[in-house]
């Protein structure tokens, strides 16, 4: 039967937050019912709320970085039992039988993935509401184990932050004497020097700001480079395999281009939009380097991340809130005032 559920919806564009009751659709025989205990807050939870994409559907309960205790399967469902701790990350669904899909690769279904929250289900048309809220239903295959050596709290951005930047680190089969630089030093940059360093790489972060390398060591960085300083920028030209740049907005990418090795690749996780100032193509074509994109991961290739912190024991370094306190930690958000990843405890919503 549906369940009436609570939570905290945006009601319209440029609105805060408020508590919001609204209905979980019926359980279907492949689908675990989880109770939420803990949800990470996501950059793209606060455009989707403030609606600067143009896509928002209202009202709209944010959330992808989901952790929780199943409380239900249905008949159809083997792998997880009531009691599991499980983890739900961007997506909810997908088509399952395209190209992408039958890669495992789902995040690029050519159908469109179902996203976990301001979507609509592609087999009864309701909308998706995310992790802001008491429980969630959700299709078993896109449901994920969480290694019980893990603290839960730090594993909730694992499901987006830390999958954004393991999906490239694996794509370009980093490992033992890769070479990698990390752009910007926020949720996503603070994932992708824990795991490029658990992976063996050589790490190097480029900052715009000297009073961030004793925390880029503490995370896994063995080098810092300033990115303004021309001299610091020419000591590592022709030097780097991979340059994962997590940075938000529009940015410069020419002073970055010296620094890959030949066959290098820059690859973006942060910024979705027009390029400005347009790239040069002739240190491309002269050192067939790359430019590209990556979003999120694979489901299995998700499964793989959760393992191998498990393995390791990484955790996104986080500072729990009450979920009345969003819109105050989104405002911090926007001003990076937090290190380095802000995560719901969904206790408080009954508080």
């Amino acid at each position: 039967m549906s369940m009436n559920v609570l939570g905290y919806a945006a009601l319209a564009a440029k609105e805060a937050l408020v508590p919001h009751r609204f209905i979980r659709r019926d359980p279907r025989a492949n689908d675990v019912v989880i109770q939420i205990l803990y949800c990470g807050i996501c950059h793209s939870d606060l455009h989707h709320v403030q609606n600067d994409w143009g896509r928002a559907r209202y009202p709209l309960v944010p959330g992808h970085e989901i952790i929780g205790q199943v409380i239900g399967v249905g008949a159809e469902v083997s792998r997880f039992r009531p009691g599991d701790y499980v983890g739900v990350g961007c997506m909810v669904d997908s088509c399952q039988h395209c190209g992408a899909c039958e890669q495992g690769l789902e995040q690029y279904c050519e159908e469109g993935a179902t996203l976990t929250y301001n979507d609509v289900d592609r087999h009864d048309q309701m909308p998706t509401y995310g992790g802001y809220s008491e429980k969630i239903v959700v299709a078993d295959r896109f449901v994920l184990k969480i290694p019980a050596s893990l603290d839960l709290p730090g594993v909730a951005p694992l499901l987006c932050a830390g999958i954004t930047t393991w999906s490239p680190l694996r794509h370009w089969q980093v490992g033992p004497g890769s070479k990698v630089a990390v752009v910007g030093l926020g949720g996503l940059g603070h994932m992708a020097l824990k795991l490029a360093h658990a992976l063996g790489a050589e790490v190097t972060l480029f900052t715009r700001s000297l009073g961030k390398e004793q925390d880029a060591r503490r995370l896994g960085a063995h080098h810092v480079v300033v990115s303004t300083s021309d001299e610091q920028m020419g000591s590592v030209k022709g030097h780097f395999d991979l340059i994962i740049d997590t940075v938000p907005y529009v940015h410069d990418l020419k002073p970055y281009m010296p620094t890959l090795a030949l066959n290098g690749t820059l690859v973006l996780v942060g910024y979705l939009g027009e390029l400005d100032p347009v790239l040069n193509s002739t240190p491309l074509v002269m050192g067939r380097k790359s430019v590209a994109g990556s979003v999120i991961g694979g489901i299995a290739e998700t499964q793989e991340m959760l393992d191998f912190c498990g393995q390791h024991d990484i955790i996104s370094d986080v500072e729990l809130i009450d979920i009345k306190n969003i819109d105050h930690a989104y405002q911090r958000m926007l001003s990076s005032d937090v290190k380095y990843r802000f995560v719901i405890d969904m206790a408080s919503l009954q508080a």
